[in-house]
Protein backbone atom coordinates (compact mmCIF):
# COMPACT_ATOMS: atom_id res chain seq x y z
CA UNK A 1 0.00 0.00 0.00
CA UNK A 2 1.37 3.40 -0.76
CA UNK A 3 0.81 6.19 1.52
CA UNK A 4 1.88 9.96 0.51
CA UNK A 5 1.04 11.93 3.23
CA UNK A 6 0.12 15.87 3.43
CA UNK A 7 0.65 16.19 6.91
CA UNK A 8 2.10 14.95 10.05
CA UNK A 9 -0.01 12.50 12.29
CA UNK A 10 -1.70 13.46 15.16
CA UNK A 11 -2.83 11.54 17.93
CA UNK A 12 -6.04 8.99 17.35
CA UNK A 13 -9.18 10.16 19.01
CA UNK A 14 -11.73 8.29 20.94
CA UNK A 15 -15.38 9.00 18.57
CA UNK A 16 -16.51 12.33 20.04
CA UNK A 17 -20.14 12.37 20.90
CA UNK A 18 -20.13 15.87 21.80
CA UNK A 19 -21.53 18.87 20.00
CA UNK A 20 -20.12 20.21 17.04
CA UNK A 21 -17.84 22.89 19.09
CA UNK A 22 -16.40 20.21 21.08
CA UNK A 23 -15.89 18.48 18.02
CA UNK A 24 -12.62 15.77 18.44
CA UNK A 25 -10.25 15.39 15.24
CA UNK A 26 -10.72 12.08 14.27
CA UNK A 27 -8.82 9.76 11.74
CA UNK A 28 -10.94 8.64 9.76
CA UNK A 29 -10.05 6.42 6.46
CA UNK A 30 -12.39 7.43 3.18
CA UNK A 31 -12.57 4.27 0.69
CA UNK A 32 -13.48 5.02 -2.86
CA UNK A 33 -12.47 8.76 -2.33
CA UNK A 34 -11.76 9.64 -5.46
CA UNK A 35 -15.40 8.85 -6.95
CA UNK A 36 -18.58 11.68 -6.49
CA UNK A 37 -19.34 10.48 -3.43
CA UNK A 38 -16.10 10.30 -1.72
CA UNK A 39 -14.48 13.38 -3.21
CA UNK A 40 -17.48 15.20 -1.43
CA UNK A 41 -17.42 13.58 1.71
CA UNK A 42 -13.32 13.29 2.23
CA UNK A 43 -13.64 17.43 1.37
CA UNK A 44 -15.78 18.02 4.34
CA UNK A 45 -14.69 15.55 6.88
CA UNK A 46 -10.88 17.55 6.36
CA UNK A 47 -12.49 20.95 6.12
CA UNK A 48 -14.39 20.03 9.33
CA UNK A 49 -10.84 19.08 11.34
CA UNK A 50 -10.96 15.50 10.30
CA UNK A 51 -7.58 13.71 9.08
CA UNK A 52 -8.44 12.21 6.24
CA UNK A 53 -6.99 8.92 4.66
CA UNK A 54 -8.56 8.95 0.84
CA UNK A 55 -8.01 5.99 -0.83
CA UNK A 56 -9.09 5.05 -4.00
CA UNK A 57 -7.52 3.08 -6.52
CA UNK A 58 -5.75 6.26 -8.68
CA UNK A 59 -4.11 9.23 -7.05
CA UNK A 60 -6.94 11.73 -5.71
CA UNK A 61 -6.65 15.90 -5.85
CA UNK A 62 -6.60 16.91 -2.34
CA UNK A 63 -6.10 20.40 -2.31
CA UNK A 64 -9.10 21.32 -0.88
CA UNK A 65 -9.21 18.81 1.85
CA UNK A 66 -6.38 20.19 4.16
CA UNK A 67 -4.97 17.51 6.79
CA UNK A 68 -5.73 14.54 4.10
CA UNK A 69 -3.14 11.66 2.69
CA UNK A 70 -4.16 9.79 -0.36
CA UNK A 71 -3.64 5.29 0.38
CA UNK A 72 -3.79 3.43 -3.04
CA UNK A 73 -6.92 1.24 -2.74
CA UNK A 74 -5.90 -2.13 -4.37
CA UNK A 75 -8.45 -4.34 -6.27
CA UNK A 76 -11.59 -5.14 -4.69
CA UNK A 77 -12.45 -8.15 -6.75
CA UNK A 78 -8.90 -9.50 -5.25
CA UNK A 79 -7.76 -10.96 -1.77
CA UNK A 80 -6.33 -7.98 -0.01
CA UNK A 81 -5.04 -7.38 3.45
CA UNK A 82 -6.36 -4.40 4.64
CA UNK A 83 -4.65 -4.01 8.06
CA UNK A 84 -1.95 -1.49 6.32
CA UNK A 85 -4.69 0.59 5.20
CA UNK A 86 -6.58 0.65 8.80
CA UNK A 87 -3.11 1.99 10.81
CA UNK A 88 -4.00 4.61 13.13
CA UNK A 89 -7.47 4.81 11.66
CA UNK A 90 -10.42 5.83 14.34
CA UNK A 91 -13.41 5.48 11.83
CA UNK A 92 -13.79 3.89 8.22
CA UNK A 93 -16.28 5.29 5.72
CA UNK A 94 -16.63 2.80 3.21
CA UNK A 95 -17.90 3.75 0.07
CA UNK A 96 -15.70 1.99 -2.59
CA UNK A 97 -17.71 -0.44 -4.46
CA UNK A 98 -18.43 -1.80 -8.05
CA UNK A 99 -21.34 0.14 -9.58
CA UNK A 100 -23.59 -0.73 -12.05
CA UNK A 101 -21.61 -1.89 -15.24
CA UNK A 102 -22.57 -3.35 -18.67
CA UNK A 103 -22.66 -7.11 -18.94
CA UNK A 104 -20.92 -7.21 -15.50
CA UNK A 105 -21.33 -10.90 -13.93
CA UNK A 106 -22.66 -11.30 -10.89
CA UNK A 107 -19.33 -12.81 -9.10
CA UNK A 108 -17.59 -9.51 -9.52
CA UNK A 109 -20.61 -7.67 -7.47
CA UNK A 110 -20.12 -10.50 -4.96
CA UNK A 111 -16.33 -10.16 -5.05
CA UNK A 112 -16.07 -6.41 -4.73
CA UNK A 113 -18.95 -5.31 -2.73
CA UNK A 114 -19.75 -7.98 -0.17
CA UNK A 115 -16.38 -10.13 -0.02
CA UNK A 116 -14.13 -7.38 0.75
CA UNK A 117 -16.59 -5.55 2.74
CA UNK A 118 -16.65 -9.06 4.42
CA UNK A 119 -12.36 -8.64 5.12
CA UNK A 120 -13.03 -4.91 5.63
CA UNK A 121 -15.48 -5.13 8.68
CA UNK A 122 -13.39 -8.04 10.10
CA UNK A 123 -10.05 -6.36 10.14
CA UNK A 124 -11.84 -3.42 11.31
CA UNK A 125 -12.63 -6.11 14.20
CA UNK A 126 -9.21 -6.77 14.94
CA UNK A 127 -8.04 -3.36 15.09
CA UNK A 128 -10.75 -2.11 17.51
CA UNK A 129 -12.50 0.72 15.03
CA UNK A 130 -14.80 2.40 16.84
CA UNK A 131 -16.92 3.00 14.37
CA UNK A 132 -17.96 1.77 10.48
CA UNK A 133 -20.19 3.95 8.28
CA UNK A 134 -21.19 1.49 5.02
CA UNK A 135 -22.81 3.57 2.23
CA UNK A 136 -25.34 0.92 0.84
CA UNK A 137 -27.86 1.37 -1.63
CA UNK A 138 -32.07 2.16 -2.23
CA UNK A 139 -32.04 -0.60 -4.42
CA UNK A 140 -30.89 -3.20 -1.60
CA UNK A 141 -33.85 -2.05 0.28
CA UNK A 142 -36.69 -1.67 -2.62
CA UNK A 143 -34.61 -2.41 -6.47
CA UNK A 144 -35.30 0.55 -8.55
CA UNK A 145 -39.39 1.08 -8.23
CA UNK A 146 -42.01 0.62 -5.72
CA UNK A 147 -46.01 1.08 -5.60
CA UNK A 148 -45.93 2.67 -1.95
CA UNK A 149 -43.75 4.81 -0.04
CA UNK A 150 -39.99 2.91 1.06
CA UNK A 151 -39.04 2.69 5.02
CA UNK A 152 -36.81 1.15 6.37
CA UNK A 153 -39.44 -1.03 7.80
CA UNK A 154 -40.11 -2.44 4.81
CA UNK A 155 -38.67 -6.43 4.40
CA UNK A 156 -35.95 -5.53 1.79
CA UNK A 157 -36.87 -6.88 -1.88
CA UNK A 158 -33.29 -6.32 -3.93
CA UNK A 159 -33.79 -6.60 -7.85
CA UNK A 160 -30.57 -6.66 -9.41
CA UNK A 161 -27.36 -8.54 -8.77
CA UNK A 162 -25.26 -5.09 -7.31
CA UNK A 163 -28.36 -5.12 -4.77
CA UNK A 164 -28.28 -8.32 -3.84
CA UNK A 165 -24.68 -7.88 -2.79
CA UNK A 166 -24.86 -4.61 -1.47
CA UNK A 167 -27.63 -6.46 1.17
CA UNK A 168 -25.03 -8.91 2.00
CA UNK A 169 -22.55 -6.39 2.62
CA UNK A 170 -24.83 -4.58 4.69
CA UNK A 171 -25.79 -8.12 7.02
CA UNK A 172 -21.95 -8.74 6.88
CA UNK A 173 -21.27 -5.00 8.46
CA UNK A 174 -24.06 -5.49 11.15
CA UNK A 175 -22.82 -9.02 12.19
CA UNK A 176 -19.32 -7.65 12.70
CA UNK A 177 -19.18 -6.18 16.29
CA UNK A 178 -18.07 -2.92 15.08
CA UNK A 179 -20.06 -0.39 15.53
CA UNK A 180 -22.03 0.36 12.52
CA UNK A 181 -24.52 3.01 10.80
CA UNK A 182 -25.58 1.94 7.45
CA UNK A 183 -27.19 4.26 4.72
CA UNK A 184 -29.31 3.57 2.04
CA UNK A 185 -29.22 6.36 -0.66
CA UNK A 186 -31.26 7.13 -3.70
CA UNK A 187 -30.09 8.29 -6.47
CA UNK A 188 -27.30 11.06 -5.56
CA UNK A 189 -27.63 14.25 -8.06
CA UNK A 190 -24.87 17.02 -8.18
CA UNK A 191 -22.08 18.46 -9.75
CA UNK A 192 -19.81 15.99 -11.16
CA UNK A 193 -22.74 13.53 -11.15
CA UNK A 194 -23.07 10.34 -13.03
CA UNK A 195 -24.89 7.32 -14.66
CA UNK A 196 -28.58 7.83 -14.89
CA UNK A 197 -28.18 11.76 -13.46
CA UNK A 198 -25.65 12.25 -16.23
CA UNK A 199 -28.48 10.26 -18.26
CA UNK A 200 -30.88 12.57 -17.76
CA UNK A 201 -29.26 15.99 -17.90
CA UNK A 202 -28.33 14.70 -21.49
CA UNK A 203 -32.01 14.38 -22.21
CA UNK A 204 -32.81 17.60 -20.99
CA UNK A 205 -30.27 19.34 -22.78
CA UNK A 206 -31.56 18.19 -25.91
CA UNK A 207 -32.99 20.75 -28.20
CA UNK A 208 -36.42 19.71 -29.18
CA UNK A 209 -39.52 19.00 -27.19
CA UNK A 210 -39.40 15.74 -25.40
CA UNK A 211 -42.48 13.52 -24.76
CA UNK A 212 -42.42 13.79 -20.64
CA UNK A 213 -45.60 16.39 -20.27
CA UNK A 214 -47.56 13.82 -19.00
CA UNK A 215 -45.82 12.05 -17.10
CA UNK A 216 -46.88 12.00 -12.54
CA UNK A 217 -44.67 9.25 -11.58
CA UNK A 218 -42.76 10.58 -8.44
CA UNK A 219 -38.96 10.15 -7.81
CA UNK A 220 -36.85 10.61 -4.20
CA UNK A 221 -33.76 12.01 -5.53
CA UNK A 222 -30.52 13.33 -2.74
CA UNK A 223 -28.83 16.11 -2.67
CA UNK A 224 -25.09 15.54 -2.81
CA UNK A 225 -24.92 18.10 -0.30
CA UNK A 226 -27.86 16.44 1.83
CA UNK A 227 -25.48 13.10 1.52
CA UNK A 228 -22.86 14.30 3.10
CA UNK A 229 -24.57 16.21 5.23
CA UNK A 230 -25.70 12.92 6.24
CA UNK A 231 -22.68 11.53 6.81
CA UNK A 232 -21.16 13.99 8.99
CA UNK A 233 -24.00 13.80 11.21
CA UNK A 234 -24.08 10.01 11.69
CA UNK A 235 -20.58 11.02 12.73
CA UNK A 236 -21.11 13.03 15.58
CA UNK A 237 -25.14 11.48 16.89
CA UNK A 238 -24.32 8.15 18.90
CA UNK A 239 -28.60 7.93 18.50
CA UNK A 240 -27.25 6.77 14.77
CA UNK A 241 -25.12 4.00 16.01
CA UNK A 242 -26.29 0.08 15.01
CA UNK A 243 -28.75 1.47 12.53
CA UNK A 244 -29.81 1.63 9.02
CA UNK A 245 -31.20 4.88 7.41
CA UNK A 246 -32.79 5.72 3.89
CA UNK A 247 -31.39 9.01 3.03
CA UNK A 248 -33.21 11.28 0.57
CA UNK A 249 -34.32 15.10 0.19
CA UNK A 250 -37.34 15.95 1.48
CA UNK A 251 -39.65 16.09 -1.31
CA UNK A 252 -40.18 13.46 -4.18
CA UNK A 253 -40.32 15.62 -7.91
CA UNK A 254 -41.97 13.85 -11.06
CA UNK A 255 -40.36 13.00 -14.05
CA UNK A 256 -41.80 15.94 -15.49
CA UNK A 257 -40.89 18.45 -13.01
CA UNK A 258 -37.35 16.69 -13.13
CA UNK A 259 -36.72 17.52 -17.01
CA UNK A 260 -38.71 20.86 -16.48
CA UNK A 261 -36.54 21.88 -13.77
CA UNK A 262 -33.01 21.55 -15.70
CA UNK A 263 -34.31 22.92 -18.79
CA UNK A 264 -35.45 26.41 -16.91
CA UNK A 265 -32.21 26.15 -15.06
CA UNK A 266 -30.60 26.62 -18.05
CA UNK A 267 -32.52 29.74 -19.53
CA UNK A 268 -34.77 27.41 -21.64
CA UNK A 269 -38.52 26.70 -22.06
CA UNK A 270 -39.79 23.58 -20.32
CA UNK A 271 -41.07 22.00 -24.15
CA UNK A 272 -42.42 18.85 -22.74
CA UNK A 273 -44.98 17.21 -24.94
CA UNK A 274 -48.19 15.42 -22.76
CA UNK A 275 -47.69 12.35 -24.86
CA UNK A 276 -48.91 9.45 -22.63
CA UNK A 277 -47.09 7.22 -20.48
CA UNK A 278 -48.33 4.14 -22.40
CA UNK A 279 -46.65 4.99 -25.77
CA UNK A 280 -43.83 6.10 -24.51
CA UNK A 281 -43.37 2.75 -22.33
CA UNK A 282 -44.26 0.60 -25.87
CA UNK A 283 -41.30 2.45 -26.91
CA UNK A 284 -38.85 1.86 -24.41
CA UNK A 285 -39.91 -2.23 -23.89
CA UNK A 286 -39.65 -2.30 -27.84
CA UNK A 287 -36.03 -0.91 -27.53
CA UNK A 288 -35.15 -4.07 -25.15
CA UNK A 289 -35.01 -1.21 -21.88
CA UNK A 290 -36.91 -2.25 -19.52
CA UNK A 291 -34.91 -1.04 -17.02
CA UNK A 292 -34.95 1.94 -18.05
CA UNK A 293 -38.78 2.20 -17.83
CA UNK A 294 -38.25 1.00 -14.41
CA UNK A 295 -36.17 4.19 -13.35
CA UNK A 296 -38.15 6.89 -16.05
CA UNK A 297 -41.84 5.48 -15.62
CA UNK A 298 -42.13 4.05 -12.47
CA UNK A 299 -42.69 5.40 -9.04
CA UNK A 300 -39.78 5.12 -6.10
CA UNK A 301 -40.92 7.75 -2.98
CA UNK A 302 -38.94 7.34 -0.21
CA UNK A 303 -39.01 8.26 3.19
CA UNK A 304 -35.93 9.40 5.61
CA UNK A 305 -38.53 10.00 8.33
CA UNK A 306 -36.04 7.71 10.56
CA UNK A 307 -33.07 9.46 9.72
CA UNK A 308 -34.87 13.08 10.90
CA UNK A 309 -36.40 11.84 13.97
CA UNK A 310 -32.72 11.55 15.38
CA UNK A 311 -31.85 15.25 14.62
CA UNK A 312 -30.83 15.28 10.69
CA UNK A 313 -32.71 18.23 9.05
CA UNK A 314 -31.88 18.18 5.20
CA UNK A 315 -31.18 21.40 3.71
CA UNK A 316 -31.15 21.63 -0.13
CA UNK A 317 -34.31 21.38 -1.66
CA UNK A 318 -34.56 19.12 -4.61
CA UNK A 319 -35.68 21.46 -7.82
CA UNK A 320 -32.91 24.07 -5.84
CA UNK A 321 -30.36 21.30 -5.64
CA UNK A 322 -31.07 20.67 -9.19
CA UNK A 323 -30.60 23.90 -10.93
CA UNK A 324 -28.09 24.12 -9.29
CA UNK A 325 -26.20 21.39 -10.77
CA UNK A 326 -27.11 22.26 -14.12
CA UNK A 327 -26.08 26.18 -13.57
CA UNK A 328 -22.87 24.42 -12.11
CA UNK A 329 -22.16 22.26 -15.49
CA UNK A 330 -23.17 25.29 -17.56
CA UNK A 331 -19.88 27.26 -15.85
Amino acid sequence: MQVVEHSGRAESSVLSTVGASERMSLRILVTGASGFIGSAVTNALANDGHLVRAASRKPTDLSNAPGSEWAELPDLEREMDWTPLLDGIDVVIHLAAIAHRTHIDSGQYTRANRVATTHLVQACAQRGIKRIIFMSSIGAQAGSAADHVVTEKDEPWPITAYDRAKLAAEEEVRHSGVPFTILRPVIVYGPGAKANIAMMMKIAALPLPLPFGAFTNRRSLLSIDNLVQAVTFCLENPDTINRTFIVCDPEPITLAEMIGTMREASGRTRNLVPIPPAAVRALVFAAGRRGLWDRIGRELVASSADLQSVGWSPRVQTKDGLRAMVQASQR
